[in-house]
């Protein structure tokens, strides 16, 4: 991170801390002074790639690689034009193949590979698909609406908790500066014996700690889920559909060693193979590991290439 540095007046975020980056279109950096410096006509060019760049067209680099930032306000740029969901498609094959579209006409525009071309066939899809682009963009301002309106309720709501939890405790402490107020007028004027007195007042501090502690763990009840659905409505949700698949069949490996058969495990016991190999621990075990495992293993290298080649 320290390295990262402006590449016209070469300072870096190491001598100045401080230092803030901006990024263009174009991908490349340059501090915020020389933007004010180059771009004081509000246009000018990039200085490592000579692009025709506009001043407000900068913007605060977020990422440590500035080529993360291009591609970020490609894609939001892309995506604008390319908003299809996956209800605009009749199967899922064609809406996969729509979005691999979207992600090489991002990758194309990112790494300025036949950039005419890719923009060539957004102008045209955005021709051709003109009416669809506005439907689905008035769609999911709606939804953002919504969105923006569940948020604020919830933020609503946190601020009154937080609000009745302020009152509530206020409320606790002057309950107990009174408590402790009436026990101070008593020792004052009444003519019973102090340790009674404070007797007295310690059962009622107990009480009222019982009361404020009952009250702590009272919630209260909602009546809207963060999704914006209410208590107790009644939600249809359609089941998903079930996609056919055929489960998957173990086939064991067949191996050509162009040697002597290999003895499958359950004969390497019977044949004395065993004999000399070290017994398993039981730490050994923990993954899968068995002697005869390894010696079948070791079985088979051996018997390897044992035959010649025949032409």
């Amino acid at each position: 991170m320290d390295d990262q540095g402006c590449p016209r007046c070469k300072t870096t975020k190491y001598r100045n801390p401080s230092l803030k980056l901006m990024v263009n279109v174009c991908g490349h950096t340059l501090c915020e002074n020389c933007v004010e410096m180059l771009f004081v006509r509000g246009s000018g060019n990039c200085v490592q790639c000579d692009t025709p760049l506009r001043k407000s067209n900068f913007r605060v680099q977020l990422f440590e690689d500035p080529t993360v930032d291009k591609e970020v306000e490609i894609r939001k740029k892309v995506l604008k034009i390319y908003n299809k969901r996956d209800a605009d498609f009749p199967t899922l094959r064609e809406y996969n193949d729509y979005l691999e579209q979207v992600e090489e006409i991002v990758y194309n525009l990112t790494n300025n590979l036949d950039v005419e071309n890719t923009k060539l066939r957004m102008e045209q899809y955005q021709r051709e698909n003109r009416d669809t682009i506005q439907k689905n963009k008035d769609k999911l301002t709606r939804e953002q609406e919504e969105l923006e309106e569940l948020l604020l309720l919830e933020q609503r709501g946190s601020e009154q908790r937080r609000l009745d939890l302020l009152q509530e405790e206020k409320r606790q402490l002057q309950a107990r500066r009174k408590n402790k107020q009436a026990l101070l007028d008593e020792l004052e004027q009444s003519h019973l014996p102090a340790a009674l007195l404070l007797a007295q007042h310690k059962a009622r501090a107990a009480e009222l700690e019982t009361k404020i502690e009952q009250q702590k763990q009272t919630v209260k009840p909602t009546s809207i889920f963060s999704t914006g659905i209410q208590m107790g409505q009644t939600v249809s949700l359609q089941p998903f559909p079930r996609l056919p698949e055929v489960l998957y069949q173990y086939q064991p490996l067949q191996i050509q060693t162009y040697g002597p058969p290999v003895p499958e495990l359950d004969q390497l016991s019977r044949q004395g193979y065993l004999n000399h190999v070290r017994a398993a621990l039981p730490q050994d075990t923990a993954g899968g590991y068995t002697s005869a495992l390894a010696c079948h293993r070791a079985v088979q290298e051996a018997f390897t290439g044992l035959f010649p080649w025949r032409r």
